[in-house]
């Protein structure tokens, strides 16, 4: 039989539908974030500096 939902689980059901981008935004952001700080090498590092640089200079 399956569960109700309670009121907290209806609320982030909603909140999740209406701001997909911004849940996959948040999901992408920590998974470069984490990549960096935990597997990076130094010319991942390297690389990723001239990609940033690159960006930058869009704004």
């Amino acid at each position: 039989m399956a569960k109700e939902l309670t009121a907290r689980q209806r609320a982030d059901k909603k909140w999740n539908e209406k701001n997909r981008e911004h849940r996959n935004y948040m999901t992408k952001r920590s998974t470069a974030r984490g990549f960096i700080r935990n597997h990076a090498t130094k010319e991942d590092l390297l690389e990723l500096q001239e990609l940033i640089e690159e960006n930058l200079k869009k704004f």
